[in-house]
């Protein structure tokens, strides 16, 4: 089903239907609205379809691998089914290994575990918290914040040349992990560009696709990217599970993520007492313990979903509502919206901005109370990257929800306005008009801070 809009003269798809697309919420200035849900980058709501395949499962639901009943059976062929649904929708190499993990930071932490011994790892600072911190105890070289496209690759390559001889002589082992379009921004990254600069300096690269899966068309061998990692819950599959894949010979080398029972193949007791363990050799190395059988279909349904309604229609819609979002903010004075890359890069439907004489938390508490629209405020587990984006833009101090900031720094956070294949025009025209009355006549009712958020006086 799609509608022709006068404004641009031209046909977009209709919104996916999504789990609580007519949940009402009251406002502080009375009576109830729909809830314009904006937080997608946070966590997108279930895909109907996915809803609706996971009730249908539900009852014949079983304990998977190894169960001799009917329901465990079809448990794990359901299960193994969806390890191959997901692995076609990445476009994976044969010889691939794809293992279900609970998020995009579990599968990141998974493969921090696994790096060969003195590997090197290089991560821009603009990355997401889970994409930035998991390299701690391996060699890590932490790169500026670029400014184009050209120069993020610029700058991994210069990085590449010069990197450290390994305890062991030569360069050893490297890793290169970046995002495929950012939580703070919703700028597209150069992937293919960066893999291949990984790839002639000898390094590995890992992508952080937590943020492109859900808007578009992700191929493992079409950006050449030797890993990738997102979160279900992004993916309009919101029940726990996450997928790491790409290749399997650091994989299989590394001791298991989690010990225990499905990631042994074998056990044995010693003379001496102890036990001796024979680690299965495949995904199921990386899988110990019960594993979430209803995330991974779920992930699997959406990959299923999104297939069918096709990523050229569903991308064109949100290039659609992107518009809609910028044109509208462009129009108010006092508004700016944060870029890496400048106002023209290409970007997913994620933006956030500040307002001028307000605390972003404040804003955005405004916009919930009065307005029934839920968008993000703070720094977005990107610290570095939003600091970096707002050094030069002062926040009013002790503002009603303003985050707290260490002697001599000024207090920083910004409102994230996100939405995907689920958002109707009214949602995003609602998010435009509440912003425009918010700046120009301010916010109708008086608000506090509470625990460190900003909330309604009663």
């Amino acid at each position: 089903m799609s509608v022709t809009t006068a404004a641009t003269d031209r046909t977009v798809c209709s919104p996916l239907p999504v789990l609580g697309r007519d949940v009402t919420v009251p406002l502080v200035t009375g009576g109830e609205v729909t809830y314009a849900a904006l937080d997608y980058a946070a966590s997108a709501p279930a895909l109907q379809r996915v809803w609706d395949d996971v009730a249908a499962y539900a009852p014949y639901y079983g304990s998977v691998h190894r169960g001799a009943g009917y329901l465990s059976q079809l448990s794990t062929d359901l299960f193994e089914n969806a390890r191959k649904t997901v692995t076609e929708f990445l476009d994976c190499r044969a010889d691939d290994q794809l293992i279900f993990t609970r998020s995009t930071t579990d599968s990141l932490n998974l493969l921090a575990q696994a790096l060969p011994a003195d590997c090197q790892v290089f991560v821009f600072e603009t990355e997401h918290h889970a994409s930035l911190l998991p390299w701690r105890d391996a060699r890590v070289t932490y790169l500026d914040a670029p400014r184009t496209p050209g120069q993020a690759v610029e700058t991994l390559e210069r990085a590449l040349a010069g990197r450290a001889v390994s305890t062991a002589g030569g360069q050893g082992p490297a890793l290169v992990c970046v995002t495929g379009a950012s939580n703070v921004t919703g700028e597209l990254w150069p992937v293919r560009e960066l893999a291949a600069a990984a790839h002639a300096h000898g390094a590995r690269i890992v992508l952080d696709a937590a943020q492109l899966a859900p808007h578009h068309p992700v191929s493992v061998q079409d950006l050449d990217v030797d890993w990738i990692a997102f979160s279900g819950h992004k993916l309009y599959a919101p029940f726990g599970a996450g997928v790491l894949a790409g290749r399997a010979d650091w994989l299989r080398a590394a001791d298991p993520y989690l010990a225990g029972g499905g990631a042994s193949r074998r056990v044995t007791r010693r003379e001496d007492g102890g036990v001796d363990v024979e680690w299965h050799d495949s995904a199921a190395r990386h899988e110990a313990g019960s594993p979430n059988v209803i995330g991974a279909y779920s992930i699997a349904s959406a990959c299923k979903a999104l297939t069918e309604a096709g990523f050229d229609t569903l991308v064109a819609r949100e290039r659609y509502l992107i518009e809609k979002v910028r044109t509208g903010l462009a129009g108010v004075p006092r508004v700016k919206v944060l870029s890496l890359f400048g106002d023209d890069a290409p970007r997913v439907g994620v933006l956030s901005f500040v307002v001028e004489g307000w605390n972003s938390s404040h804003f955005a508490a405004a916009l919930s109370a009065e307005y029934g629209i839920g968008v993000r405020d703070g720094l977005f587990c990107a610290h570095p990257l939003v600091r970096t984006l707002l050094g030069s833009d002062p926040q009013t101090q002790g503002e009603c929800g303003a985050p707290e900031a260490a002697p001599g720094e000024k207090s920083l956070n910004a409102i994230r306005v996100s939405f995907g294949a689920g958002t109707p025009d009214e949602h995003v025209d609602r998010f435009v008009t509440a912003v425009r009355e918010l700046v120009s006549d301010g916010a109708r009712w008086n608000y506090r801070t509470e625990d460190g958020r900003c909330v309604p006086a009663v």
